[in-house]
């Protein structure tokens, strides 16, 4: 096997190992659900994207996978759809950098989640709460030469997560206006604290890997924006 394919494949099983494990420390219960919880997983999930490219959407779903298979839970099309979410959010992450084609979904597919959202009985009388939706619309067109890309990075990747899964959730779970009103500033709250654990895990990923490369021959392993390594 060629040896640039065998380090990529070891920093791949290795965010998959990652996720994996910080999908098991629960954070916050999902509301309308029982025993179902946002988890450590939503701060750093999506930055697998920005060191492995379309890759780190493969390894946040490979995890996900990994943990259905040794729960025990059933391949149902729900729980499949489920994994949608984050594997956007690190699929966002990985694009936002990029130019060209494959930028288009950035837009489309949170506008999508937007109409899918207001299209429902109950969402077309909260229409509102999908407006955060356009956060990542908006993270997607900001000058990647500002100095606080790196947060409209974070923040556009778990409102892209959260788009995907705010349109899955009012086709799915059955809630009342009054609860998706009563979810609005929950949302504002977990969503702050999910792109700031974003952004500040990038850079310390991003710290640690930019000494292990310096140490190791594994340059061509992973994506490193050497910018955000702190002491570099």
């Amino acid at each position: 096997m060629d040896k640039n394919v065998l380090k990529r494949l070891y920093f791949f099983v290795l965010f998959v190992i990652l996720v994996y494990f910080a999908n098991k420390v629960n954070f916050s219960a999902l509301v309308g659900t029982d025993n179902q919880f946002f988890t450590l997983f939503q701060f750093f999930g999506p930055i697998a994207g920005g060191f492995l490219g379309l890759w780190g959407g493969l390894s946040v779903l490979f995890a996900q996978l990994l943990d259905m298979i040794i729960v025990g839970k059933s391949f149902t099309l729900l729980n499949m759809l489920r994994f949608l979410p984050m594997v956007f959010g690190a699929l966002y992450f990985a694009l936002i950098m990029r130019r060209g084609l494959s930028r288009i979904a950035l837009f489309v597919i949170p506008l999508v989640c937007i109409a899918l959202f207001v299209s429902h009985p109950v969402g077309r009388t909260v229409w509102y709460f999908s407006l955060f939706w356009l956060i990542p619309v908006v993270a997607a067109v900001v000058p990647q030469h500002w100095k606080g890309q790196l947060f409209f990075r974070s923040y556009g990747a778990t409102f892209a997560a959260h788009a995907v899964g705010g349109a899955i959730w009012i086709y799915s779970v059955p809630m009342t206006a009054e609860q998706w009103i009563g979810l609005i500033p929950v949302v504002a709250y977990e969503r702050f604290l999910f792109g700031l654990g974003i952004a500040f895990s990038y850079v310390a990923f991003t710290t640690v890997l930019d000494y292990v490369i310096t140490k190791a021959d594994v340059r061509d392993a992973v994506i490193l924006e050497k910018k955000y390594a702190l002491f570099h």
